[in-house]
């Protein structure tokens, strides 16, 4: 094994630097903006992973942990690495990972690269058991999600007096909001980590530094065929109640987004080459944020569309002559 060089090491422990700073300034903005800054934490770590190797993301997310717990504390630093620093080095690790295309019966000239069907399948893994963890940790149930209600409740009387609300309606919509929050925020870390590994893999490409090739999105992102039953394992956890419905709600928040982004990337796909393709994204877009019946129409896309791409690129000793990009 190649040891690593001292300016490897210094890139990754600049690129942690960076993503501390950028978490520590996103926990001091209460508003949208934090969501931001915290997925831009975990562009340094997927920039030097991708462009440097696992030497540099390794002592990237070290020292971003490290800052957190001296100069937070040690809660603080363990929930960074779960939400940012450790799914963003491991989706780098993950990227770099090729073998000879002979050993899945490819041509013997050619390398085939981890496929992104099963990178997106990690991150919905690495997320989930992240929800899970710091839900443990800061004690979610009940006693965190039903003030939010009553509060709710509360602002509601005080616009119109009249309103009585129905007990068992109340008792509903508190069940649902405690199983809806850890779905709804699984789903969106999902959504923004891929998003910051999107537009790592640009830069990097764009530097000229990575060692994975670019792939075409549209036609190479879908969920690994297994993640179907995770995705039902988890919706049927939540007929249980108690802890196995909270663990249900989760996987289906961070698999159910795997599903969608593989759906939009499917329609991306099938649009190609139609001259309504803009407007038509355009509209599917606002309608599945806006409304339910779209998103879900988007999800069914994804879950009907499972399959694995592998890229292809020539290996460093391949003759010329047979240098070229494919995939199967």
């Amino acid at each position: 094994m190649k040891r690593p060089d001292l300016k490897t090491l210094l890139i990754g422990a600049l690129a942690g630097l960076t993503a501390a700073l950028l978490v520590l300034g996103a926990s001091m903005q209460p508003s949208f903006f934090s969501a931001l800054l915290y997925t831009a934490s975990a562009l340094p770590i997927l920039i030097v992973g991708l462009g440097w190797g696992n030497a540099a993301g390794i002592s990237a997310v070290v020292t971003g942990a490290a800052l957190g717990a001296v100069l937070i504390s040690p809660s603080f630093a363990l929930i960074m690495t779960l939400v940012t620093l450790l799914p963003a080095g491991w989706l780098s690790h993950l990227a770099n990972l090729a073998r000879p295309a002979s050993e899945l019966g490819g041509p013997d000239h050619l390398l085939a690269w981890y496929p992104l069907s099963d990178i997106l399948l990690h991150l919905c893994g690495l997320v989930t058991l992240a929800v899970i963890v710091i839900g443990v940790m800061i004690g979610y149930g009940p006693d965190i999600t039903d003030p939010i209600v009553d509060l709710l409740i509360t602002s509601v009387k005080q616009q119109q007096p009249e309103f009585m609300p129905d007990p068992a309606a109340t008792a509903q919509t508190k069940s649902l909001i405690l199983l809806m929050l850890p779905a709804v925020q699984g789903g969106m870390w999902v959504s923004m980590l891929f998003a910051a590994y999107y537009f790592a893999v640009r830069i990097v490409a764009a530097s000229g530094q990575g060692l994975r090739p670019r792939e075409d999105i549209p036609s190479s992102l879908r969920m690994n065929r297994n993640s179907i039953f995770i995705f039902l394992a988890g919706l049927a956890a939540c007929f249980f109640g108690g802890v196995p419905a909270l663990v249900g709600a989760t996987v289906i928040g961070t698999f159910g987004a795997g599903f969608m982004l593989s759906g939009f990337a499917s329609l991306h796909f099938r649009t190609r080459g139609k001259d309504w393709r803009i407007p038509a994204l355009i509209l599917c877009y606002l309608a599945s944020i806006l409304m339910l019946l779209p998103a879900l129409l988007i999800l069914v896309l994804g879950l009907s569309d499972t399959r694995k791409a592998i890229a292809l690129t020539p290996a460093k000793d391949a003759d010329t002559s047979k240098q070229s990009d494919t995939k199967i």
